[in-house]
């Protein structure tokens, strides 16, 4: 999609359709809108219940948790300066290391 605006190819094209889709999972519809204005606004101003799938049920603090580090990590990935955004490797890294829940 980036391409498309930018006409530009590079490894972190990826990682910005990874960062939509994140938050189109979260939030159960494409982010539209969504996108600039988390980028342009402070994290800390948004709250969990804003950005989930209105038709689910609110997630227990446990889920919120790594919900909310998801949606941290995909905010990354929408970074306008593509060399600001992490690479997928370290976002492959981040995610398969997180510890299972028990």
């Amino acid at each position: 999609m980036e391409f498309v605006y930018t006409i530009k190819v590079n490894e972190k094209c990826d990682v910005y359709s990874f960062g939509v889709l994140a938050m189109e999972i979260i939030k159960g519809k494409h982010p539209g809108d969504l996108t600039a204005n988390m980028m342009s606004s402070n994290l800390e101003d948004v709250e969990l219940k804003d950005l989930l799938d209105q038709r689910l049920l609110y997630p227990n603090q446990e889920t919120e948790k790594i919900l909310i580090s998801i949606f941290k990590l995909a905010r990354e990935c929408l970074h306008a300066d593509p060399q600001c955004r992490p690479t997928m490797l370290f976002i492959s890294t981040l995610i398969s290391t997180r510890e299972p829940s028990k």
